[in-house]
């Protein structure tokens, strides 16, 4: 334990500096390679997260998994990415986050080497758990790092620019990982990835960097004279621990995990079933079904940043109305997904439509949480909320996975498939986490 409380502990404070030159260089300097480390890092660590969904058809077509297994799989690296994601996420906060991202990328690119390598329900599924794991020192600790150097009413605008990480990892795995299983196999999907984010684990190890202090720069709110109005101030006094326990009280939050819970049910539906969806009720090869859904992937991109700059230019930093524009977006686009005309434009369209609107809720679930959260403990409420979000993609997986194993039938060796059930219980979660979010038009902000 010593040893690792001496890998992950943070760094003390430095002496303050005094030349306000310097200051700024430093600021600049930083704030750039950090957005860039987080952005692009995490992204590309997606590829590690993702590639199960592009390789079920060919594992069921070769008699290695059913689709309740691979529910099954799915649901363990969920389980696991929920809970570590709420211990992570707490421990973020008292870390040292360059080691911690670092780490955590490297050590699922080894679980995706294993993965590559299983063909067994029990070893599959422990290794995809793993890989949850240390996928959830991910989030927090990018949240972690960008709250430390980016103020109150710039970090919706940045949080947006890091939130098209989730859609570059998703474009990734669609268009090239799906690509790469397509010309060689299942199991190259899982190791390409792994050689991938291996070298994405040391470029993020020499990027990132602890918050300002530990360089003897003052606080970012200080450097950009940006406090919140009225808004309550952190007790500065009040020991980290005791801080992160309060954000429990607060009834936004609950509400708020609610709702992100239900929209993760609808997000990873479409990234784990979507392919399997377009092959099966579309008719569309792998390669095409992941470059329908790298289309949705772009306009995710759009939708994250479009999201920071609208919630934080035209609404003053207030998410609620920009959740309102963005949930009815991904409504509308499921709409066209599933009962629009059979036509490969409308349902573009539709995949683009979702991916605005989808993007944009997932940036405002984590951006919202450290707007009503004491800013010292960032990674404890995108812990929090992370942990919600993910029971409910868990349980998405196993209930999606057992829908859809139930509707398909076997007809002169040519399985068919019902998503029918499936496709009410997206679009029904969908509906529930816009109205949650909703009830929170009027939450209060804090520093």
């Amino acid at each position: 334990m010593n040893a690792v409380a001496a890998l992950f502990g943070p760094s003390g404070a430095a002496p303050p500096m005094v030349e306000g030159g310097r200051i700024d260089t430093l600021y600049r300097r930083h704030r750039f390679r950090i957005m860039v480390a987080i952005t692009l890092g995490y992204g590309l660590s997606y590829t590690c997260r993702l590639t199960i969904g592009v390789v079920k058809k060919p594992l069921i077509d070769q008699g290695i998994f059913t689709a309740a297994e691979l529910g099954t799989i799915g649901s363990a690296l969920f389980y696991a990415y929920a809970f570590g994601k709420l211990f992570n996420g707490f421990l973020a906060d008292h870390a040292n986050v360059r080691r911690f991202l670092a780490f955590g990328i490297f050590a699922s690119a080894l679980c995706n080497f294993g993965m590559g390598a299983s063909t067994h329900l029990l070893p599959a599924a422990v290794f995809w758990g793993l890989n949850g794991w240390f996928q959830s020192f991910g989030a927090p600790a990018c949240v972690v790092a960008m709250t430390a150097w980016f103020s109150n009413r710039e970090r919706g605008g940045m949080y947006g620019v890091w939130s098209t990480s989730h859609s570059i990892g998703e474009g990734l795995n669609f268009l090239v990982v799906g690509g790469i299983v397509a010309a060689f196999g299942w199991r190259f999907g899982y190791l390409v990835p792994a050689v991938l984010c291996t070298g994405v684990a040391a470029a993020v190890y020499l990027w990132v960097r602890e918050p300002p202090r530990t360089m003897g720069l003052p606080p970012v709110a200080e450097w950009r004279d940006d406090r919140w109005e009225g808004a309550a101030r952190p007790r500065t006094e009040t020991p980290v621990l005791a801080t992160q326990l309060s954000i429990l009280k607060l009834p936004a939050v609950w509400i708020l995990a609610l709702s992100s819970a239900m929209t993760y049910v609808t997000r990873y539906a479409i990234n784990s079933w979507g392919v399997l969806y377009l092959q099966e009720a579309r008719g569309y090869s792998l390669p095409a079904a992941g470059g329908l859904l790298f289309a949705s992937t772009v306009a995710g991109v759009i939708g994250a940043v479009a999201y920071g700059y609208i919630s934080d230019r035209v609404f003053g930093a207030r998410r609620p109305p920009a959740n309102l524009i963005f949930g009815l977006l991904e409504l509308a686009g499921l709409g066209l997904i599933f009962f629009g005309p059979i036509n490969t434009a409308v349902l573009m369209v539709g995949l683009v439509l979702f991916g605005l609107g989808m993007t944009g809720l997932i940036t405002s679930a984590g951006l919202f949480a450290t707007d009503i959260c004491p800013k010292r403990v960032a990674g404890a409420a995108l812990g929090l909320i992370g942990v919600f979000s993910y029971l409910g993609a868990a349980a998405q997986e196993q209930i999606s996975g057992l829908l859809i194993g139930k509707g398909s039938t076997l007809v002169g060796g040519v399985r068919h498939y019902d998503f029918g059930p499936a496709i009410l219980f997206w679009i029904g979660t969908s509906v529930v986490s816009l109205v949650l979010a909703l009830t929170l038009w009027r939450a209060k902000l804090r520093d």
